[in-house]
């Protein structure tokens, strides 16, 4: 590991995910592999791509002819831990192959040119990595109020490099498509888990928030519309989502703001 990456590396760590200089608002994670030959842990940062209930990272190295170390590393051992910043999970390295591979890359392409530029300098097919969660505890802090704070901080981050994505790109791409769409999931399954589970419970122990909790879920009913409404123009080629974006990210941040305010002191 040379000292720029060693430095990149603790930036990553002291700032729970985020850097500064070129790679600001950039989609980074830390992968630890381990070493094909020495067995220890061995850990890379990279950018990735997220990928409905995966996340994608590319072998490129920079166009150079051999595959980097990390890439061998996971050939010999899949078993890999993923750090977001914000959190940190096993997972399983999966080598995408064929068709797929050539699809995914294409759709990476797409989204950053450098990637086609990079294979175009190399005589080696550069492979596309899908990291899998492995099943496991949630890896969101050793508290509810923990981990709400931790999943609310990487939707709010999520939504910031989606709209820093939309307003560079000026068209929606394949894999931008993607990012929108794997918000827009995750948001929908994290509040339907708080309607159907949190918000009764909370309720049930403690009969003063039911005002709070119709306030909170009146709020999951209108962000839900927006949703629907992002989702639709992501499927849509050619469409204008920017202000959508804008509209969610302004109720979102509002709606996690009173939830933090009024629900924290009881978790």
């Amino acid at each position: 590991m040379n000292d720029f990456t060693a430095q990149l590396i603790d930036e990553f760590r002291a700032n729970a995910g985020q850097v500064g200089g070129p790679f600001e608002n950039s989609r980074l994670l830390l992968l630890t592999t381990t070493g094909a030959r020495s067995g220890q842990p061995r850990t890379a940062i990279l950018g990735y791509y997220p990928d409905r209930d995966r996340v994608l990272v590319v072998g490129s190295a920079g166009g150079s002819p051999r595959h980097p170390a990390w890439y061998h590393n996971l050939l010999a051992e899949p078993e890999v831990t993923v750090d977001l910043g914000l959190f940190t999970y096993p997972a399983t390295a999966v080598v995408l192959r064929g068709a797929e591979r050539d699809e995914v890359f294409a759709r990476l392409v797409e989204a950053d040119p450098g990637w086609g530029e990079y294979q175009a300098n190399t005589t080696r097919t550069i492979p596309v990595v899908a990291l899998v969660q492995r099943p496991g505890p949630p890896p969101f802090g050793s508290s509810f109020a923990e981990a709400l704070k931790t999943i609310h901080a990487a939707f709010r981050r999520e939504l910031s490099l989606i709209r820093a994505e939309v307003a560079k790109s000026g068209t929606l791409g394949a894999q931008l498509r993607i990012n929108c769409l794997t918000a827009c999931q995750g948001l929908r399954y994290h509040h339907t888990g708080e309607s159907t589970g949190l918000f009764p419970a909370l309720v049930e122990q403690h009969p003063e928030l039911a005002g709070v909790i119709a306030v909170l879920q009146d709020e999951h009913e209108k962000i839900a519309v927006l949703l629907e409404e992002l989702e639709r123009l992501a499927a849509t080629p050619g469409a204008e989502i920017l202000p959508q974006v804008d509209e969610l990210i302004a109720q979102l941040n509002a709606h996690l703001d009173r939830e933090e305010a009024e629900l924290l002191p009881y978790l």
